[in-house]
């Protein structure tokens, strides 16, 4: 199988993710904050290692606001929902990912105001669109790193001045890059910073988390145990246990912690450059097939390793089960999770072909794609 759907899940993990997510329910599987025996202890000692590891990849000064989720979309709500309240304005760009969209369409209902802002034609947030958008009750300015439709990476230092320089909570949707793409929260200026653990972090499914930024103090979704302050029926004012009530995903996070420390280890700007040498090869191969239109920036520098097409008229859905079934080639067909990318690529009626690279694969791997697709669009 060619594995080419990472935008979805990363697959394969570094081995040692499997390792130590075994090791940890075999030797260690105890309930981390709970109690003062020694394998307690360690269950907490690997949490917050992990905390520390994604605070050096993620340029946090303090690990302890670094907040654990279930996935990155909980993170998301957390941030939103604890965040928004009627009467509050929030700019958004024309490129998230529902998970981004469907929780503000939520509180939308509820009282918080929106406004979609212009992209150009590759996807990336237009500047001046923000500047006139701002109310005198704007609170939030919300975007995605990078697209995961088109890969096309915005400009967070510069949003992050914008942002700053009116007084708006700026936060960033890092799924596609948490991982991938250098993120530095205090030279970028970011407030909250949303991510998974399963993408680009190179870690399981069922964990991701949410960077909180000072000064910021969100609502509680869920109030319960923390294994601190038991002696109050309050729920704990301070980070992380105000936002962490129940049991984490320490399994989890012991394997999220292993493909944090590969990334540490190989260098994230060599993660990116391997991942933007494919994705070129890539894309320089399908300018050469005349049914292909590719969508997204051009230029590798704003672009990861995303890529979606459309052949011709051909139904997308039957292009991935034909790689799928014919070629043995892993991709995804659709809208992708993303209502307003599609609509705002005018490609809400037909849907993509997406192609996301990751780190473990070759050119080969893309040599196989490009095969496919040639053969598929001379039908």
């Amino acid at each position: 199988m060619v594995y080419l759907d990472n935008a979805a899940t990363s697959w394969p993990k570094p081995e040692a993710v499997y390792r130590a997510m075994i090791e940890f329910c075999k030797e260690n599987g105890a309930n981390p904050g709970r109690s003062g025996h020694r394998m307690a202890m360690r269950a907490s000692e690997k949490i917050m290692e992990c905390r520390e590891n994604l605070a050096r990849l993620l340029g946090v000064p303090d690990p302890l606001r670094i907040v654990f989720t279930s996935n990155g979309t909980a993170a998301v709500n957390l941030a939103l929902k604890g965040l928004l309240t009627p009467g509050d304005h929030v700019l958004l760009s024309g490129m998230e990912h529902n998970a981004v969209a469907r929780p503000l369409k939520k509180l939308e209902s509820a009282g918080v105001e929106l406004a979609v802002v212009k992209t150009n034609r590759e996807g990336q947030v237009d500047s001046a669109d923000i500047v006139r958008r701002i109310r005198p009750n704007t609170k939030l300015l919300v975007v995605t790193h990078a697209s995961n439709v088109t890969g096309t990476v915005n400009d967070l230092a510069s949003l992050g001045r914008l942002a700053r320089e009116h007084n708006i909570v700026f936060m960033v949707d890092a799924a596609q890059t948490a991982g991938n793409t250098p993120i530095h929260v205090g030279e970028m200026q970011i407030d909250l910073l949303a991510f998974p653990g399963h993408k680009g972090l190179l870690g399981p499914q069922g964990t991701g988390g949410l960077y909180v930024g000072e000064g910021i103090v969100l609502d509680t979704l869920q109030e319960g145990g923390t294994g601190s302050i038991s002696e109050s029926l309050d729920q704990p004012d301070f980070l992380p246990d105000r936002y962490e009530s129940g049991t984490l995903n320490t399994p989890g996070i012991a394997g999220l912690n292993e493909g944090i420390k590969f990334i540490l280890d190989t260098g994230i700007e060599n993660i990116r450059n391997h991942e933007t040498q494919l994705a070129r090869h890539m894309l320089e191969g399908l300018a050469e097939i005349n049914k292909v239109q590719v969508y997204g920036s051009g230029a590798m520098e704003h672009r990861t390793g995303v890529i979606s097409i459309t052949i011709d008229q051909t139904d997308c859905h039957e292009v991935c089960a034909e790689l799928d079934e014919k070629y043995g080639i892993a991709v995804r067909g659709g809208l992708h999770c993303a209502y307003l990318a599609h609509e705002t690529l005018g490609t809400l009626r037909m849907g993509t072909v997406r192609f996301s690279i990751g780190f473990f694969n070759t050119v080969e791997d893309i040599n196989q794609a490009l095969a496919a697709i040639r053969a598929i669009a001379r039908l």
